[in-house]
């Protein structure tokens, strides 16, 4: 039986957003790996013009905005897939690595301008 989709039952903008930090928490100089598997999260993309980039993706700002969104954070964090320190980072637990958005490939573009 395959796993069930969105188990912890996260709206569009937690799921967009889980995304987001997931490729964030991949990027040298953004995260930093803790002992204990979970990644923590302190330097965020700074979008310019309509779309910021992560790593060699490019990401419309639309898909953006649970990134600063102090009750996003929280949610995810009630979820046990983050631990947020509302507004100065947010560490990934590793439910919240592993998680399964379905979105990766629909939010983060590959290629340039």
């Amino acid at each position: 039986m395959p796993p069930k989709q969105n188990p912890a039952k996260l709206n569009p903008l937690q799921l967009k957003t889980l995304t987001l930090l997931q490729a964030i928490a991949r990027l040298p100089g953004s995260a930093q790996a803790l002992p204990n598997g979970e990644v923590a999260i302190s330097q965020f993309p700074h979008a310019h013009g309509d779309h910021f980039h992560l790593g060699d993706a490019m990401v419309d700002g639309k898909n953006a905005t649970g990134l600063y969104n102090e009750a996003v954070w929280n949610a995810l964090t009630r979820k046990g897939l983050a631990r947020a320190e509302w507004p100065h980072g947010i560490t990934l637990t590793r439910e919240g690595l592993g998680y399964e958005t379905g979105l990766a490939g629909e939010i983060l573009r590959s290629g340039g301008h």
